[in-house]
């Protein structure tokens, strides 16, 4: 069974451009709180759209964990 990576969001960085949300939003959402968070899903390092979110965050806050 290998182990799946999922995407990390450094709230610390983050400026809630909304970029990842445009890109892949069944995977990234704004919460009520007004931060944003990813989406419980079963894989997320297949998916193309995951992967042009996290290369595409202007301040490089998505990482893989």
């Amino acid at each position: 069974m290998s182990i799946q990576k999922k995407p990390v969001i450094d709230l610390g960085c983050c400026i809630e451009c909304g970029v990842c949300i445009d890109l892949a939003p069944h995977a990234f959402e704004i919460k009520d709180a007004g931060y944003v968070d990813v989406r419980p899903l079963d894989r997320y390092e297949d998916d193309d759209d995951i992967l042009e979110a996290v290369k595409n965050c202007p301040r490089n806050c998505i990482s893989w964990e």
